[in-house]
């Protein structure tokens, strides 16, 4: 009878721990099932935004591959970036379609338009190599404007080791703009051993310093 009594004491001790932790526990339970089920749906929510601006983005990229287009070529691939930033601004797609609209946006000549593009890369993505590409960019735009001095400040962001002799090509273009032949001269003499150690084709940089040495020759 004692061993009874003893077997219906814990048997009530239980009851009355359930009673008091028993809806807890089923209600931890509940939330981590329902966390482990979000975490997935969101983990394939992400995979299929993914997947989608893949698309997008390769379906632009066959539009613009090519020849020259024409106006309203140009218009609708542009489009096609305002639509894949909107639905998809967060990855590495829709900052690749900007770097794109940025051409296109140079064949309209329409260099504001393209200057806005890149500033966004550039001051949004966390990707550096893209964001690299984008000041490397912007400052071709202002040499075209005829802003040496601003390329100049943007080559000075800390852009990635693996554009470096692009970063140094394009500084020997802005002191050629500047006027200053020496410092453009060692500036592409530096973009060819980079390019050269990192084993990365350059091309034109030599037919530049030939134009010095040509220029030098008839002084």
């Amino acid at each position: 009878m004692a061993e009874l009594r003893s077997d219906e004491e814990q048997l009530d001790a239980v009851k009355r721990w359930w009673k008091e932790n028993g809806m807890s526990l089923v209600a931890g339970a509940v939330i981590a099932a329902a966390g482990v089920f979000g975490w997935n749906a969101w983990q394939n929510y992400q995979q299929g935004q993914s997947e989608a601006a893949s698309i997008r983005y390769q379906q632009l990229v066959n539009m613009t591959t090519g020849g020259e287009l024409a106006e309203d070529e140009l218009a609708m691939a542009r489009e096609m970036v305002s639509e894949l930033n909107d639905s998809h601004g967060n990855t590495l797609y829709a900052e690749l379609a900007l770097l794109l609209d940025a051409r296109l946006a140079v064949q309209q000549n329409d260099l504001e338009g393209a200057k806005t593009a890149l500033e966004n890369v550039a001051s949004n993505s966390s990707r550096r190599f893209v964001q690299s590409l984008a000041w490397l960019r912007l400052a071709r735009i202002e040499l075209a404007n005829g802003n040496p001095d601003q390329a100049l400040a943007l080559l000075d962001e800390p852009i990635t080791d693996a554009l470096a002799a692009q970063r140094e090509n394009v500084r020997g273009d802005a002191y050629a703009a500047q006027g200053n032949t020496e410092a453009a001269r060692d500036a592409w003499q530096t973009a060819l051993q980079l390019a050269q150690t990192h084993d990365q084709p350059l091309y034109g940089v030599q037919f530049k310093l030939d134009d010095l040495g040509a220029e030098e020759a008839t002084q």
